[in-house]
């Protein structure tokens, strides 16, 4: 499973690339998905904060 950071990072790009697009459509696109992104990147750091067991970033324990 990703880190939150990971999603985060996703959402940046699509931001950055939405900002690039000419189309108003293609942009709407984007900045959605990034809103999903950070949706899920909110959903996994709940998720953590809940069960500190599931943090790839830390050590395991024993």
């Amino acid at each position: 499973m990703k880190k939150a950071s990971e999603y985060r990072e996703h959402a940046r790009e699509c931001r950055v690339l939405a900002a690039q697009m000419d189309s108003a459509d293609q942009r709407d696109q984007l900045l959605q998905m990034a809103a999903h992104w950070d949706a899920l990147a909110d959903d996994r750091a709940d998720l953590v904060e809940k069960h500190p067991e599931l943090d790839s970033s830390r050590p395991p324990e024993g």
